[in-house]
């Protein structure tokens, strides 16, 4: 009887959930065992599922349920706190398993490339994210200066209204969230009265989900102010309109926000359409201002600049332009593009010839665009191929389901199990409900293995 299949899957993200959840299952459906190994630099799965959705969004966050289903199947075994590339090196990788599918999404800011970007008091929204959502490798505190009571966030997708809710509301807004006190106690000190958003299109074409859209509103210390310089649609903008029903939806939401008289609220958040940012002011080396060219719309979906420049006071930038993949030592990757080459999954050498045994799915596969829901699709892709490929590929030449753990700790690595997640989740729901919260994020990494082994 043949062994088992042995897979690795190199990042605990949905990408690299649903890939293990399809292989697993196609090994049930085809009478074959399949055991995929997950490995995750974080001590904790679900990658930007917790470290990437923001705090006031709990219905996002549901998907866990469905995931977590997924890895306590027994085929499935979670290692945590395992940087590949570091702790391990891909080559060994693919001595230990029949395959390995890279699934390490994407988590740095993508580059915004104009003057000024450097400036103290310019930010990437993406670390933003990382440090209100708690991540264990970020600084615990955030640098907010008692003059920047007008802020600007240049991007049109959701991130960017994630970023600009946190910063417009109260720390008694988010008060019943599974933030941690170090954010909070940041979030104190945040002077912001006013958020400045900034989309280089109209409002057609952003890419704010109308759901994310309607929740900029739901604080009543927040007043939504749509400018109405830019609000404006040609022909592409009505045929978007009427093709999609998404795109309906955050029109209407936006026309709603632009009807609505002044109140007193004491944070604002502006929408500014066909402004592109050009320009970061400084002086003395910090950010004073915004410069930003104003466009119209050219009848194809697409912006053009006017000429006309407007100069906005700012004390701070966010950039949420979308996020970057890192190369994963011991691979190739296309800087250009922030993906690892591929032809479908599997992964190309410099030769563009196929790697045997090497996949790789997800964002660092395709970029960072999509809904998690996307992931799936992608993954059946690859996991399609890797099944072809190993009806014809050689094995591993160590294929023992222990070797990995034996490896590890030879080099004085213990990583985190599955079942250590969910005594630190246990522990994380505990210091919520004696608070009246879902859950309190533990930030520490010790800490949150130490909790996750009854220490």
């Amino acid at each position: 009887m043949p062994r088992p299949l042995r897979v690795a899957v190199v990042g605990a993200g949905p990408a690299g959930i649903y890939t293990a959840d399809q292989l697993t299952t196609a090994g049930r459906e085809a009478g074959r065992e399949i055991t995929v190994d997950i490995l995750e630099r974080d001590p904790t799965p679900y990658g930007l599922i917790r470290y990437g959705v923001a705090p006031d969004h709990p219905r996002i966050k549901e998907i866990v349920k469905a995931l977590g289903r997924i890895m306590s199947r027994p085929e499935i075994t979670f290692l945590g706190n395992v940087h590949v590339g570091v702790d391990l090196k891909v080559e060994e990788l693919s001595e230990l398993y029949d395959a390995v599918v890279v699934a390490t999404g994407a988590t740095r800011d993508r580059d915004l490339p104009i003057p000024g970007i450097h400036l103290t008091g310019s930010f990437g929204g993406a670390d933003f994210v990382r440090w209100f959502n708690g991540h264990p490798d970020v600084d615990r505190s955030w640098p907010f200066a008692p003059e920047a009571t007008s802020v600007a966030v240049v991007g049109a997708g959701n991130v960017a209204l994630d970023v600009t809710r946190i910063l417009a509301k109260t720390v008694a807004d988010l008060s019943t969230t599974e933030i941690p006190e170090n954010v909070a106690a940041g979030l104190r000190t945040n002077a912001t009265t006013d958020v400045h958003v900034f989309a280089r299109r109209g409002p057609a074409q952003v890419k704010f989900s109308p759901m994310e859209l309607r929740e900029l509103a739901h604080s009543p210390s927040v007043q939504v102010v749509v400018h109405p310089e830019g609000f404006d649609f040609d022909e592409a903008s009505m045929e978007l309109i009427r093709s999609s029903k998404s795109v309906k939806l955050v029109v209407d939401v936006l026309a709603n926000y632009a009807a609505r008289e002044e109140d007193d609220a004491p944070h604002r958040i502006h929408l500014h359409f066909c402004h592109e940012p050009v320009e970061v002011l400084g002086e003395d080396g910090r950010v004073v201002g915004l410069r930003t060219a104003v466009t119209e719309l050219d009848g194809d979906g697409g912006a053009r600049r006017t000429g006309e420049m407007v100069d906005w006071p700012v004390q701070a930038v966010y950039r949420a332009v979308g996020y970057r993949s890192d190369a994963l030592p011991g691979l190739p990757f296309d800087e250009a593009a922030g993906v690892i080459p591929n032809d479908g999954g599997r992964i190309l050498g410099l030769d563009a010839a196929p790697i045997p045994g090497l996949y790789v799915t997800g964002w660092v596969k395709r970029g960072p665009i999509g809904l998690i829901g996307h992931t799936k699709s992608d993954a059946a892709q690859t996991v399609a191929m890797l099944l072809s490929d190993t009806e014809v590929q050689p094995g591993a030449a160590r294929p023992g389901p222990s070797e990995v753990v034996e490896v590890l700790r030879e080099r004085g690595l213990d990583p985190t199990t599955w079942q250590e997640w969910e005594r630190l989740d246990g522990a994380e729901v505990a210091l919520g409900a004696a608070e009246g919260r879902a859950r309190v994020k533990v930030v520490d990494r010790e800490s949150m293995i130490a909790l996750g082994r009854g220490a």
